[in-house]
């Protein structure tokens, strides 16, 4: 399916912003497309880190790829209804495919379960799914199984009404709470900037997270992270750019206790406004086992 599109006044800036942007799509899908040769501005074919004046004309070309729904892959079902499914995410599993045919992730599980979460979401590999969490990370989504549906939730995380909490373990002492407002730049490996500058011109979003202290430990800190926007690895970031980087994440530099095999972020609480009937629904999930156990031993 090819796409034309003509960037106005207000689109303008990275490339990869407004292909998702005009899409409905993540910025991942956008940067995907653009290396792959599918996008072209003013006829010739872009490149990562273009930016888009007013005027100029995108075409994006979306090959149709298909989600293979996966029956067999185990679930942990927190709450379901005709309109969504709220699911609690292992961590180690991708959200959902980034290539053709790839399995194992949750959409594919989803769509196993739920046949029709497949069409609920523009792209049909997302499996319904209304937001992403890092393969790494673990706890609570939320997937629509309707297109409807889907349109309204992502319609909340994009107009900040979405409750979403996460449990880390910073490493180092941290006091709090803290508001952390630095905005995010990059692509794969993310940057805290302090140049609100970036922002405006697209180079750089804007990231918010509140950060309260839950327990201390001699050398650690379990933190509450609150956040209302969605910016890749930003709690990552965020903790890393306050110099206390999340225990087990070697991207950002974040040390291991003994006996933590993974990075040590769980989705605890997510609430959002039902689709269809408006009621608020909250949702919490504890601590997975491995990641409470981590604790404990730091308890000593």
């Amino acid at each position: 399916m090819d796409h034309r599109l003509e960037v106005s006044a207000e689109a303008a800036g990275r490339l990869d912003r407004f292909v998702a942007s005009s899409l409905g799509r993540s910025r991942r899908f956008a940067m995907d497309a653009i290396e792959r040769g599918l996008v072209a501005v003013d006829g010739r074919r872009a490149r990562k880190g273009d930016l888009v004046r007013t005027g100029q004309q995108v075409s994006v070309r979306v090959p149709r790829l298909e989600l293979v729904p996966q029956p067999e892959l185990p679930l942990e079902v927190v709450y379901e209804d005709a309109s969504v499914v709220v699911v609690s995410k292992p961590s180690g599993v991708p959200t959902h495919p980034l290539r053709a045919g790839e399995r194992g992730t949750l959409a594919n599980a989803l769509a196993g379960r739920w046949p029709e979460c497949a069409s609920a979401s523009r792209d049909p590999r997302e499996g319904g799914v209304a937001h992403r969490l890092d393969t790494p990370t673990s706890g609570l989504v939320v997937a629509a199984r309707d297109r409807a549906s889907w349109e309204s939730l992502r319609r909340q995380f994009s107009e900040r009404t979405v409750r979403k909490e996460y449990l880390a373990l910073a490493s180092g002492r941290l006091s709090g709470p803290v508001m952390v407002d630095t905005p995010i730049a990059g692509q794969g490996r993310m940057r805290a900037v302090e140049d609100e500058g970036l922002v405006e011109s697209g180079e750089a979003r804007e990231a918010h997270t509140r950060v309260v202290v839950e327990r201390a430990f001699d050398r650690w800190t379990l933190v509450r992270c609150v956040i209302t926007t969605g910016v890749m690895h930003q709690i990552r970031v965020h903790l890393a750019h306050l110099g206390c980087p999340v225990a087990g994440d070697d991207r950002y530099g974040g040390p291991s206790p003994e006996g933590l095999e993974r990075l040590f972020l769980h989705s605890a609480a997510l609430g959002f406004d039902h689709p269809v009937t408006g009621e608020r629904l909250e949702f919490e999930s504890p601590l997975p086992s491995d990641l409470a156990a981590c604790l404990a031993n730091l308890a000593g």
